[in-house]
């Protein structure tokens, strides 16, 4: 610009400040649009971040749940499974042990009919005038080795004379009053009683002091 130009047009350089002004405002304005665009982009992809996280923890907490469900389900199978393997080999062994008992009773009761045979026959022998000792001692020496047998397999009589009357263990047949005896003693045995490791097999038929 000439000196000419400035005293023809002396608003010129003030014009011209104004218009850098307006571009340095204009060129402000335009970085703080940038700088605030850059802030939201950097905004989203934080957020878009933490909700793949929240969504990738989310995952990984469902497939925890899920893993954990398994194994308890599975050890809730395998104690199901003890169990159940626990009460087969229990109901085999009490399977076995009534096959047993039963077979047990049964021989045992086939053996105390023959007892009470032997016993009826020793009485008869002990009231009669004369009899054999031989075939006598034969009685006794079966007798007693059926006894022994039945002792060896837990059969044991029961009902004696004086004891105490358990109906767990007697039938009473009668009850007569007695001046030798208590009162709700055994007073005669009709028939013997037996039991098998405790239980029993049959009842003692007895006469009952009832004063």
């Amino acid at each position: 610009m000439t000196k000419n130009d400035a005293a023809q047009n002396p608003q010129q350089p003030e014009l011209e400040q104004e218009q850098e002004q307006e571009q340095e405002l204009e060129q402000e304005q335009e970085l703080e649009q940038a700088a605030e665009q850059e802030q939201d982009v950097e905004q989203e992809q934080a957020a878009d971040a933490t909700s793949n996280a929240s969504d990738r923890l989310g995952e990984l907490e469902l497939a925890l749940s899920q893993a954990e469900q398994r194994v308890t389900d599975a050890n809730d199978r395998a104690v199901r499974a003890v169990a159940e393997m626990e009460n087969i080999r229990r109901r085999a062994a009490q399977d076995v042990e009534k096959a047993h008992k039963f077979a047990l009773e049964k021989f045992a009761n086939e053996i105390i009919t023959t007892v009470d045979n032997l016993e009826r026959a020793l009485e008869i022998a002990a009231q009669a005038e004369s009899i054999n000792q031989n075939f006598l001692e034969g009685i006794e020496l079966t007798h007693k080795g059926l006894l022994s047998t039945l002792n060896k397999f837990g059969v044991e009589a029961v009902g004696v004379i004086g004891e105490a009357f358990n109906p767990e263990l007697h039938q009473a047949m009668a009850m007569q009053p007695s001046a030798d005896q208590d009162n709700n003693t055994i007073l005669a045995v009709m028939q013997k009683g037996y039991t098998l490791s405790g239980r029993l097999l049959r009842p003692a038929m007895v006469m009952v002091v009832k004063n």
